[in-house]
């Protein structure tokens, strides 16, 4: 797994516009060989990080260890300070080190010893390359770049970004939510929703006093930004000439369909965010009491990997207690309704949501290049709903792999909700055939 903490969009964007001699271009070519690595492995997480003998004192194993790479790639690098060591006068070293501080006793609060549940040290790794822009979770190990020195500063700076990456490690070691589609969103906004808690409870703020914005101090003066993201207001974190503009949405309606960034894990992520923010201040008090100990529940209920939306906030919901209206009406406000939608079904890099929402079918290639369209409502009472209906639920598109476009053949698009299948003619299973045929009507004879 290779969390960034800093979208691909955000990066090729910065180094199309003229930074791509610094920091950008060069983090874009540096994750991009780090994806391709972990994609190789058939497990990652057996690439375990090997730990100096020296920084463990008798049969303790110490709560986390800091260590730098010293502008090179070398993971874990040489170990600066270890858990109880006096203070480095590194600065990067000394933010990580008060930043993992900060998580672990935030997941103590929760009842975890450490992220794994077993106590498991944290390792981190600063001054990773040179002028990196990210900071990530590799599926052993925390890293993080020092920026570029003219758009971002040291990921280590915003304490956020330490209790963000730890949160992809607890994702990773309870409910392995699939990074990609909705499942990678939640699994990015669950690693959000640590980050702020981390930072609120740092700051002793409850959600009355939190500004609830992801990443403040990253970038540096000059930049128009407030931070990377904000939690209640999706989409207002940065509008700058160089870096665009915030794309992040907060309710349904404007969910981003795309095939980049694992299907728009950091873009949609806004949404279940929205959501957070709404149930925590209705809550009221602190995040991390509130809300977060909710959150984190669910995370730890017995949710799957390719859990969406409607399945995280059901869990949301069941973990509530008196508490149930509130999260629940948090979640309706950005669009999503419990336990509807089934789970999403990855197929290609895309997916597929149960009732709920209307089926469009789509065809269009074939030698014509002509394209037929049209939409049932699943949750309508006619024949032709009933009938898609018990073909939409009998199909299995996780079970499915594209097999590559044939020339001049159909290309079949399954839209349902905010998440889309696209599927060749030879793809098409015999319910998927008839679901076409009786979705397109006349069109597909």
């Amino acid at each position: 797994m290779h969390c960034p903490f800093v979208p691909a969009y955000l990066l090729e964007r910065l180094a199309a516009a003229g930074h791509g001699a610094g920091g950008p271009g060069r983090t874009v070519e540096v994750d991009a060989r780090l994806r391709a690595r972990r994609a190789s492995l058939a497990d990652p997480r057996r690439a375990q990080v090997s730990l100096p003998t020296s920084a463990v004192p008798g049969d303790a194993a110490p709560a986390w260890q800091v260590h730098t790479a010293g502008g090179t790639a070398r993971l874990p690098g040489d170990l600066v300070r270890p858990a109880g060591g006096p203070e480095s006068g590194d600065a990067a070293v000394d933010e990580a080190a008060l930043g993992l501080t900060e998580s672990l006793a935030l997941l103590a609060d929760l009842g975890r010893s450490s992220y794994d549940g077993r106590g498991a040290t944290v390792v981190a790794t600063v001054h990773y390359e040179r002028d990196y822009d990210n900071a990530f979770w590799n599926g052993t190990q925390l890293v993080f770049g020092d920026g570029d020195g003219r758009v971002f500063d040291r990921f280590t700076k915003p304490i956020d970004v330490l209790g963000h990456e730890l949160g992809h490690a607890l994702t990773q070691h309870t409910a392995d939510l699939a990074y990609a589609g909705q499942a990678g969103a939640l699994n990015e906004s669950v690693s959000d929703v640590v980050g702020a808690c981390v930072r609120q409870r740092h700051l002793g703020q409850d959600v009355s006093e939190a500004d609830w914005l992801v990443g403040v101090g990253l970038f540096l003066p000059g930049v128009q930004a407030r931070a990377l993201r904000s939690m209640a207001e999706p989409g207002t974190a940065y509008d700058d000439p160089v870096l665009g503009r915030d794309p992040q949405p907060g309710h349904m309606d404007d969910y981003v369909d795309t095939d980049d960034d694992n299907g728009g894990v950091h873009i949609n992520s806004g949404i279940p965010n929205k959501a957070f923010h709404l149930a925590a201040t209705a809550i009221g008090g602190t995040a991390w009491e509130g809300a977060g100990r909710i959150w984190f529940t669910a995370l730890t209920s017995g949710i799957g990997p390719q859990t969406d939306f409607a399945g995280f906030a059901e869990a949301c919901v069941a973990a509530a207690g008196q508490h149930a209206t509130a999260v629940a009406e948090a979640w309706q406000q950005v669009g999503v309704v419990a336990g509807r939608g089934g789970r999403t079904r990855t197929v290609g890099g895309a997916g597929a949501a149960g009732p709920g929402w209307p089926l469009t079918v789509r065809r269009s290639g074939g030698y014509a290049g002509l394209v037929s369209e049209r939409t049932v409502d699943l949750d309508g009472d006619d024949e032709v709903a009933a009938r898609a209906r018990r073909l939409f639920e009998a199909v299995d598109l996780e079970a499915l792999r594209p097999a590559g476009q044939h020339p001049d053949a159909f290309v079949y698009t399954f839209a349902c909700g905010p998440v889309t299948a696209r599927l060749g003619e030879q793809d098409l299973t015999p319910e998927l055939v008839e679901l076409a045929r009786l979705v397109l009507g006349a069109d597909d004879r």
